[in-house]
């Protein structure tokens, strides 16, 4: 058997690790347009800042892939013929008898006129660093388009090499479509006071202005009318499935991703898609039908590769979990932690007097059902969360028990217990913080 797996990220190569452990005789094919190697995407940005060369974020050395007998192409499928199992690319084609499309995603774009201007880029790629990097002796200025997670990832690189940036972004806090107002607006002071970073809230592009060399010179900004002098428009207004292609054969079922059952089946025999091209035909219980994040990716890899080595496994990804840096803050959140509680539930904010630090909690008003906490400069442990919300334990267990939850060096000083006085001061829970259990932690009681 011959399985290929169109697309080299997270997913595609999480399922072939995974399915050569469970399968020694598979034919396992993987083949990208991008790069020959397995990189971290999510440490790009540590490249152009310095702090990594491309063989730091290759997690495999190069031998691994012929040592594991999984083959590598380096091309650009154009193509692919359903109906006789083939992928027809720039420079050979490749017959299959079970395909995983993993073909992950491109930014978003909204038909901004100027958008093809020179100094114009999303950060997703190799190549979108690569043409950074080329082009940073040239800007002086820079504006960024949407508050999002790789928008203020462009941020950081570009004030690593003293850079100006400005941020436009439509809503009027930073990342309302996922964070509260007192969460942007900490995000926000920090980002600005410590990292030079300007933010214009509620304006939204109108127009890309370039100069006689085609290159960008200012930006238009849709409300006013204002131009806003730059030498380079970083788009970071999310992201969408790398699908267009597959579209032309009209037989893949395709809506805004490539459709899949439980099992990440599309409805073609012999086809799966796992990682950001997926689209859900039904979402699991508290998630989205569509969720672009480096975790659903490597989730999906392992599932596929049980199913596709004779064990049909349902998609299952337990509670959902996140995590990210913003500048230097670090932000956790697991389960569900709406931007604005919903009818029904109660919440807590708690942020530090004096450090950028905070903690959001969100749980069942009736049942006090915990139901996820956004943290913020505080490390937390993904396990005991998961475990908590898997077991539907109750808000006050989790109050009580937050210090096995911890994760900070054991010399810093912790903030839990400000967290607590702030949580009884609001709320009648009677509960107060029990010391740290290894045992508890490591579940031997």
């Amino acid at each position: 058997m011959h399985v290929a797996i169109l697309g080299n990220g997270i997913a595609g190569i999480t399922a072939a690790r995974h399915l050569r452990k469970r399968d020694d005789d598979v034919k396992i094919t993987v083949i990208s347009a991008e790069s020959k190697y397995f990189f971290s995407r999510t440490a790009l940005m540590y490249l152009y800042m310095g702090h990594m060369e491309f063989k730091d974020i290759k997690p495999y050395e190069d031998h691994f892939w012929e040592k594991n007998r999984i083959d590598l192409v380096f091309d650009r499928i154009k193509r692919v013929d359903f109906e006789q199992q083939e992928l027809i690319g720039e420079s050979q084609s490749l017959s299959y008898d079970v395909l995983i499309l993993a073909t992950g995603s491109v930014p978003n774009t909204f038909g901004w006129p100027g958008l093809d201007s020179k100094r114009v880029r999303g950060l997703y790629h190799l190549q979108d660093l690569e043409y950074l990097e080329s082009v940073s002796d040239e800007i002086d200025h820079a504006v960024i388009v949407g508050g999002g997670l790789i928008g203020i990832e462009l941020a950081e690189m570009l004030r690593s090499r003293d850079k100006k940036v400005s941020m436009l972004i439509r809503d009027k806090s930073f990342w309302s479509s996922v964070l509260s107002k007192p969460e942007g607006d900490m995000l926000s002071e920090h980002i600005t006071k410590h990292h030079g970073v300007k933010l214009i809230f509620e304006r939204n592009l109108k127009e890309i202005n370039a100069g006689a060399d085609g290159a960008v010179q200012s930006i238009t900004v849709k409300e006013s009318g204002e131009k806003i002098p730059c030498q380079f428009v970083g788009i970071t207004t999310g992201v969408k499935p790398n699908v267009d292609f597959l579209r032309k054969s009209n037989k893949l079922e395709i809506d805004k991703g490539i459709l899949v059952d439980a099992y990440l089946k599309t409805n073609l025999p012999n086809v799966y898609a796992i990682g950001d091209c997926v689209q859900l035909r039904e979402a699991p219980a508290g998630h989205k039908t569509m969720e672009q994040v480096w975790y659903v990716g490597r989730m999906m890899g392992e599932t596929i590769a049980k199913t596709i080595a004779g064990n049909p496994t349902i998609y299952n990804p337990g509670p959902w979990f996140n995590s990210a840096k913003f500048m230097d803050i670090e932000w956790q959140t697991y389960g569900l932690v709406p931007a604005e509680i919903e009818e029904g539930q109660e919440e807590i904010f708690w942020k530090h007097p004096n450090e950028y630090q905070a903690i959001r909690m969100v749980w069942d008003k009736e049942s006090k059902l915990f139901q996820g906490i956004n943290v913020f400069g505080i490390r937390m442990r993904h396990e005991r969360f998961d475990t908590w919300l898997r077991e539907g334990r109750s808000i006050q267990h989790v109050l009580e028990h937050l210090n096995d939850a911890y994760f900070d060096p054991e010399l810093y000083k912790s903030s839990l217990q400000l967290f607590m006085d702030a949580v009884n001061k609001q709320y009648d829970f009677g509960v107060s913080l029990k010391k740290k259990s290894w045992q508890r932690i490591f579940k031997l009681a």
